[in-house]
């Protein structure tokens, strides 16, 4: 089978946050199955509509500290769903991450290419 696709694909198994889908902020746990620089596919527990437009955040552990994690805060449009997976492109991210000693959060932000 020949692959096209742009981006090379990561099997990624890191937790995965959906914050807020469409027009409704609420949280959802799962996890991610894998990951590009354009998208993301990722297991929830409810089924999600092609099309919608999501926020969700990708945890990056340090391997250190788990309170020193970065996060990917991410938005985004789902592109494929079937039953518990989903496939959601990343169209604009943040890297957040709470430092322990001040509370503060730094960030950096991008979008990704097209």
């Amino acid at each position: 089978m020949i692959e096209n696709r742009k981006n090379q694909r990561f099997e990624l198994r890191l937790p995965f946050e959906l914050v807020r889908s469409g027009h409704r902020s609420n949280i959802v746990q799962g996890q991610t199955l894998n990951l590009s620089s354009n998208g993301v596919m990722f297991e929830v527990d409810q089924a999600m509509a092609v099309g919608e437009i999501i926020e969700y955040f990708i945890t990056l552990p340090t391997g250190q500290n788990p309170e020193e994690d970065v996060r990917l805060r991410c938005m985004g449009k789902v592109i494929r769903s079937h039953e518990n997976f989903a496939a959601a492109t990343m169209e604009r991210y943040e890297f957040v991450r709470t430092s322990p000693s001040t509370g503060d959060a730094a960030s950096a932000t991008g979008a990704s290419a097209s």
